[in-house]
């Protein structure tokens, strides 16, 4: 006899699928662990660290000879209108009778044996020199009676007198003033230990070339090169201050003390801008946070970078 059996009952229908609530993960995905404050401030502490390095590379390389061609076509420009117009310097006052403020173009500076061809300015702190070499404020400008002096980089922005430890005895220097052109044969190269020239005659002119000597971007010494006035001398305007006057900072191989303030406010600026990147990236996305973080963290950190090289040695 058949045995009848009963068919299969159909599997009971699917209910709803529960809606997975708005913030919460998916059973069996993985959670993301809660923020961690100590992170984020490592991860801004080493974005600031990077873009300060990258920033000091930059500066001492690539971009800091961006500027200081950028500065010299600047300062080109309004040495040669005052020369046109008759109101280029000729003292340590400009034409109104005010004192010339750091960095004013002063002469034109020409070494043709090394293709030197550069402006310099008034003064001789680290800022002064990233634009170009620097007149010392307390000796005569170029062209008149005393001792003249001229410092400039040997390395870094622009490595103006970079070829000044190979310039020939003989060799011509000219300076373009407001009172013409100063004309200068060269006479010796000193280093540390050599014997001093003998004393400069009161009545006639001598110019001083001084750079940095030792390995690159560490210097160790201090190279200058004297040259002597063949050209007529130039009546020098009386000075209303005294030989020595100037600060610590416009010395050979100094820094600007000065320019620590600028230092702590812009990394004050960066340290704020790496935090709002790290947290930016956990609420935002990594990609969408550093495509518009990093030209931030970049400008910001070469802000730093250039103050704090006005820190480092003039002549570096």
């Amino acid at each position: 006899m058949a045995v009848l059996t009963s068919p299969p009952s159909a599997p009971a229908p699917a209910g709803p699928e529960r809606p997975i609530e708005r913030g919460k993960a998916a059973p069996g995905s993985a959670r993301p662990g809660p923020a961690r404050p100590g992170l984020a401030l490592a991860g801004a502490a080493l974005c600031v660290l990077a873009a300060v390095l990258l920033g000091f590379a930059a500066n001492l390389t690539v971009v800091g000879h961006l500027k200081h061609a950028r500065d010299q076509q600047v300062q080109y420009d309004e040495l040669r209108k005052q020369l046109a117009e008759g109101t280029a310097p000729v003292g340590g006052n400009d034409s109104n009778g005010k004192p010339l403020v750091l960095g004013a173009p002063v002469g034109l500076l020409d070494i043709p044996a090394l293709g030197v061809h550069e402006v310099v300015g008034e003064g001789t702190t680290s800022g002064v020199l990233m634009s170009g070499p620097g007149h010392r404020r307390d000796t005569p400008l170029p062209g008149q009676a005393g001792t003249s002096v001229i410092m400039g980089r040997l390395w870094g922005y622009g490595s103006p007198f970079a070829g000044l430890g190979r310039l020939p005895e003989n060799a011509t220097v000219t300076v373009m003033t407001g009172q013409g052109k100063a004309e200068y044969r060269v006479t010796g190269i000193r280093r540390a230990g050599d014997a001093l020239p003998t004393a400069a005659d009161p009545t006639k002119g001598r110019l001083t070339l001084i750079t940095a000597t030792g390995p690159a971007y560490t210097p160790s010494g201090v190279l200058r090169v004297d040259a002597e006035l063949t050209s007529p001398v130039q009546p020098s305007p009386p000075r209303d201050r005294r030989s020595g006057w100037i600060g610590t900072s416009e010395e050979a191989l100094k820094g600007d003390s000065g320019a620590w303030l600028a230092v702590f406010l812009w990394t004050q600026g960066l340290f704020l801008a790496a935090l709002l990147a790290a947290w930016a990236q956990r609420v935002w996305g990594r990609w969408q946070t550093w495509i518009c973080a990093l030209p931030v963290l970049a400008g910001l950190g070469l802000a730093v970078a250039g103050a704090a090289t006005r820190l480092l040695p003039n002549l570096l």
